[in-house]
């Protein structure tokens, strides 16, 4: 009988793979020929050309799901009916030049108008407008897409994979890709942290949203029949229907400051059955949600945040109390002030966090370590982002601590489902909504301290790809050994553990490499009167092999 597919298992598959097993050459080569086309006809920029195929797709799937209601529910009422029956997704394939041009822009233009859509369908498409102006061009996209088969296979929903296999081209292209983290990367992050059903989860730089979607399936996977997961099935079945509402409605939040990549997030979202997480246009370091800070807080924050610009002084938030204009130490800043208590968090940062000089890095170390038990730093090598990017990055994974000893996770994500079904005052359910840590009281305890007692270090060296820009796979692979090591925080050869005492009389720095331990290993020697005679042999051999030369030569003089 075959093994079920862990969450190890999985993650490793994917740091030795790119693509799915259902996801078809046929239907990667279609994504391949959209981008060619769009190259050939004048869409340069590959941000432009994922753009504009996200709202062909959302066209076509709409319209799709619009017909198949139709046939299913007696008393549907079409969305594309009346005035809108025109931008029905079956009608654009008939069409040729400028009517095909106008008719599509039109709809492009007016669909967040809409009725029945959704707030992120409608975010979609909010300042949308059509980029391909080459008609023979827009008319080859339109075919394209019209004969692309994304039909479930062996109950396997492909869509998702195809849209992750078109955002692959961000990095590909070496354009934009500081938005696109490796897709095994963050699925070894997200082992880590391990989010459960009941829980907020948050990206607050979220771009194409793949912290969030692999979360999603992490908990699905947790939830799937075994026999399911044998066959290569994640299904979730496992799950209780409230745990499907709040996963459905309540438990993924993601912003990004660039309102493109929004848009590429929500149809990403969208294509893996999560059309109502809440993603928005918001910059989180300059601008606050409701008018205060910290605002709501998450129990899961998973993140790459970007980490190469300066914020203007006058723009930051000063709630946020951190006297630097650097992205990344102000975004590390805003996690600890955005977990709940207990609230749990798996972040890539730059290596400069961990050894900068600086008051504000110091500082929000000190705060990282006494304020959170900071779990692991897992330093990844450089060329991890290449093509795009060699600096050299690491993995913090922490959770917040409070005065209180943690519930099981269990145990809380049921009491916050019950808590956000449970009818309540408008006063009290926006306090559920902001807050999901534990009523006041509960699990309180005597000598709690919260504080970081050890952190465990790993030097990851290899993670199933080389590191130059091809980014091709090898066998070398140090993602296993991290899995199995995590549980326990085993030490080994790129592992070990550090007490805070150390940590903190070294000014709060946390790379590996000041606390890395120096291994002597006892190399056994011969006897001195051993060696001074195997000496003595190879000379005697030297000397007997010089004067046969030596004869040698004088004979042939003669």
């Amino acid at each position: 009988m075959r093994k079920p597919e862990t969450q190890r298992d999985s993650v490793v598959k994917l740091s030795q793979s790119n693509g799915s097993n259902f996801f078809s050459s046929g239907l990667r080569q279609k994504v391949d020929q959209l981008m060619n086309i769009l190259w050939a006809g004048g869409v340069n920029n590959p941000m432009d050309s994922i753009e504009q195929l996200s709202y062909l797709i959302f066209l076509r799937l709409l319209s799709e799901r619009d017909e198949q209601a139709a046939l299913i529910e007696k008393n549907y009422q079409r969305i594309f009916s009346g005035s809108w029956a025109r931008y029905a997704w079956g009608n654009f394939v008939t069409l040729t030049g400028n009517e095909l041009f106008d008719t599509l822009r039109s709809a492009i233009e007016k669909l967040h108008e809409l009725p029945g859509l959704t707030p992120t369908g409608r975010e979609l498409f909010r300042n949308a407008t059509l980029k391909i102006y080459d008609r023979p061009t827009l008319r080859a996209v339109v075919q394209v897409i019209a004969g692309m088969d994304l039909a479930p296979r062996e109950g396997h929903d492909v869509k998702g994979d195809m849209y992750e296999y078109l955002l692959s081209k961000l990095s590909q292209s070496g354009t934009n890709g500081q938005f696109r983290t490796p897709r095994h990367i963050i699925d070894l992050i997200v082992a880590l942290v391990n989010p459960q059903p009941g829980e907020r989860i948050c990206d607050p730089a979220c771009g194409t949203a793949g912290f969030l979607i692999s979360a999603y399936t992490h908990i699905l996977r947790q939830h799937t029949q075994p026999a399911d997961l044998a066959r290569g099935i994640v299904d979730g079945q496992l799950l209780k229907q409230a745990q499907w509402d709040f996963l459905d409605r309540h438990a993924f939040t993601g912003f990004d400051n660039d309102a493109n990549m929004v848009k590429i997030g929500i149809l990403n979202l969208y294509l893996h059955q999560l059309e109502r997480a809440k993603i928005e246009h918001h910059n989180p370091l300059t601008t606050t949600l409701r008018g205060q800070y910290p605002g709501p807080r998450y129990d899961v924050i998973l993140a790459n945040p970007p980490f190469a610009g300066r914020v203007q002084k006058e723009s930051i938030l000063a709630d946020i109390a951190l006297d630097t204009r650097d992205t990344e130490l102000l975004f590390l800043k805003w996690f600890l002030d955005h977990l709940t208590d207990h609230g749990r968090a798996g972040v890539i940062v730059p290596n400069g966090v961990l050894f900068g000089s600086g008051r504000a890095d110091r500082k929000v170390r000190e705060l990282l370590l006494t304020t959170c038990e900071l779990q692991a730093v897992i330093a990844l090598p450089s060329g991890v982002f290449k093509p795009y990017s060699g600096v050299g990055t690491a993995i913090l994974i922490f959770q917040k601590h409070p005065l209180t000893p943690p519930l099981s996770s269990k145990r809380t994500s049921e009491q916050t489902i019950a808590r956000m079904a449970k009818p309540t005052t408008t006063g009290e359910l926006s306090a559920g909504a902001d807050s999901l840590s534990p009523p006041r009281g509960e699990g309180q305890g005597e000598g709690w301290t919260g504080a970081t007692k050890e952190v465990w270090f790993y030097e990851l060296t290899a993670d199933g790809f080389t590191l130059d820009d091809k980014r091709t796979p090898t066998e070398a692979n140090d993602i296993p050994d991290i899995l199995a090591k995590w549980p326990n925080r085993e030490e080994g050869p790129n592992s070990f553990r550090v007490p805070i005492e150390k940590i903190r009389d070294n000014r709060w720095y946390l790379m590996p490499g000041n606390y890395k331990p120096v291994r002597l290993d006892a190399v056994k020697h011969d006897p001195p009167d051993q060696i001074l005679a195997d000496v003595l042999k190879i000379e005697e051999e030297i000397s007997a092999r010089a004067k046969a030369l030596q004869s040698m030569l004088t004979s042939t003089r003669k």
